[in-house]
């Protein structure tokens, strides 16, 4: 047919018609597995492998382990392979996953509220030296790492740590990780309202259910009824914030969608109030959207936040409300400005019962298990049988009275585990870093805690509140683009054109109600070497040219690129 005024596609070239191939959503039909990852999950569940590394795996050893349990199905119960030693940062993107692999294993103890008591404490210190070669890191999540762990002893650690009730259930994986409590919560004079019940329920709901264990990548979740937001609620997937409404009294205000890793965004508001004893319900839809609708195609796509920024606020309320509550959700206030410039209950409080709870830093969360040990038997000495880890690698003893908060902190002082902290030993954290992390690609322990003692040395004067977060890669474990200064490794180029460990460097990060990420300075990056002689050159410049009662995330915000090089 010739074409006409009236048909001009009569000459057009046909164009060839391709069917979208969505995003993986299930509930969008797409349940074809669209990456190896989802066609593990679907082969079989990561839960089930407990079953083959207890009678398979740790009876014959290592090279028994089938790849797919090794990469993935082992992570559902906390277990990842860690770097062998010896391998330089430049090798990390470049060999294949079994020459990164050791024979050894980090095994994360997952502690749901950061809840601890002194008995289970032991046992993970106990646990550490005996089968660890003494290793345990405090998290940011709350939870302990161990690493050296070998295959053979797993199930032996299981035994003795379910004996007092822990567990690495769900610790790694695209699982629901960890819940992020508030670790006074129940005994702080300011709280709004106890969240424990609900990390309860929510773990009795969610933990080792089949109907939650094949998500599309990890799901994070906090729960705080402190006015200080200690659990970093703006970048989980769902947190529950403390609130009082003024018709309906304490309850929680919902976020959905924050997230770091190389795409941050932080989490938004629903607007909605959510009184305790409806939090799990609430919990259970907003993680069966997770699993129904979020994006299974690409793994880079795969966590809640790209949906929630897709969707938006409006739309992610109305599906939770329509298709899982099958009710509305009642409208309520945000949450009041924190009055405390710190969020981590370091030093000396008073508890609502009279009594006192001592929090103590440890350097960028390491400690070990001895110390642990020990920490448990200061703890009974002096408190009671409770303890407390926080998100931002800290511990508290809990109930103490006043005549034993002198005894308490001398002891802990004899441990090198300051209650009295200087605001760099306070404020510095780091991920695990190439030690161990098969991800990483420069060091972190080590630098983070020579960083601490090279400031209190040349800054003796300084007492601002200050977070430096070190990360040993770009995915963020160390929360670096919310840190005032945040540390982001990398290989760069030293003054005579060597490849060297250094830092990609972000200034004016901040949690809390004015959350936001750093600014990155055009250009700047710094070699570890460099890094104390850079930070105390920034550090004094914000002194010199700060105004009365700025914090340093606001300085650096304005400050010109020249001040911040």
């Amino acid at each position: 047919m010739a074409a006409t005024p009236q048909n001009p596609a009569a000459s057009a070239p046909r164009r060839k018609v391709s069917r979208h191939r969505g995003e993986g959503q299930w509930a969008q039909g797409h349940f074809t597995p669209l990456n190896g990852n989802e066609q593990f999950k679907k082969d079989d569940d990561g839960l089930n492998v407990r079953t083959r590394i207890e009678t398979i795996y740790a009876q014959r050893g290592f090279d028994s382990i089938d790849p797919t349990d090794l990469r993935g199905r082992m992570r559902w119960w906390g277990l990842y392979t860690q770097r062998k030693p010896g391998i330089d940062g430049g090798k990390t993107a470049i060999l294949e996953p079994e020459e990164l692999d050791d024979e050894y294993f980090m095994l994360r103890v997952r502690i749901d509220g950061g809840r601890l008591t002194t008995a289970q404490l032991r046992v993970i210190g106990e646990v550490s030296q005996e089968f660890a070669r003494g290793t345990a890191d405090i998290t940011d999540r709350q939870n302990i790492q161990l690493h050296w762990v070998r295959i053979e002893d797993v199930p032996e650690i299981w035994r003795r740590l379910e004996a007092v009730g822990l567990s690495t259930t769900e610790a790694c994986g695209d699982t629901p990780r960890v819940i992020l409590g508030s670790p006074v919560a129940g005994i702080a004079e300011d709280e709004i309202i106890d969240g424990t019940p609900a990390i309860e329920e929510i773990h009795r709901r969610v933990i080792g259910n089949p109907a939650y264990s094949n998500l599309p990548r990890k799901f994070k979740t906090a729960v705080s009824g402190s006015p200080l937001l200690d659990v970093a609620h703006e970048i989980n997937d769902v947190a529950f914030v403390g609130v009082e409404h003024p018709e309906h009294g304490p309850g929680f205000d919902l976020w959905v969608g924050g997230g770091l890793s190389t795409n941050p965004k932080i989490g938004v508001r629903l607007g909605a109030w959510v009184p305790l004893e409806e939090v799990a319900d609430v919990h259970e839809g907003v993680i069966s959207i997770f699993r129904d609708y979020g994006y299974r195609r690409l793994r880079n796509r795969a966590r809640l936040k790209f949906l929630v920024a897709d969707w938006g606020a409006e739309r992610f309320r109305q599906v939770l409300e329509d298709e899982y509550l099958k009710r509305k959700l009642i409208d309520g206030p945000a949450p009041a400005q924190p009055v405390e410039r710190w969020r981590d209950h370091v030093g000396v409080h008073r508890q609502r019962d009279g009594r006192f709870y001592v929090g103590f830093a440890p350097r960028v969360g390491r400690v070990d298990g001895a110390t642990l040990a020990k920490i448990a038997d200061v703890a009974e000495a002096h408190g009671s049988g409770r303890v407390r880890t926080t998100t931002e690698q800290k511990m508290i003893v809990l109930d103490v009275e006043e005549a034993q908060v002198d005894p308490l902190r001398a002891a802990l002082d004899a441990l090198g585990l300051s209650v009295s902290p200087s605001p760099f030993r306070r404020g510095t954290m780091a991920c695990t870093g190439i030690e161990f992390c098969k991800l990483a690609i420069v060091e972190t322990k080590a630098r983070g805690s020579a960083l601490i003692d090279e400031l209190e040395r040349r800054l003796p004067e300084f007492d601002e509140p200050l977070t430096i977060n070190i990360n040993g890669c770009p995915n963020a474990c160390a929360r670096i683009q919310v840190a005032d200064i945040g540390l982001k490794g990398q290989l760069v180029l030293d003054e005579d054109g060597n490849q060297v460990e250094g830092y990609q460097v972000h200034l004016g990060g901040a949690l809390g109600l004015q959350a936001g990420f750093g600014r990155k300075v055009r250009g700047l990056k710094v070699t570890s070497q460099e890094l104390p002689d850079y930070i105390e050159r920034v550090l004094r410049r914000y002194l010199a040219e700060r105004e009365d009662g700025e914090r340093f995330a606001a300085w650096a915000g304005r400050a010109t690129e020249e001040a911040l090089s």
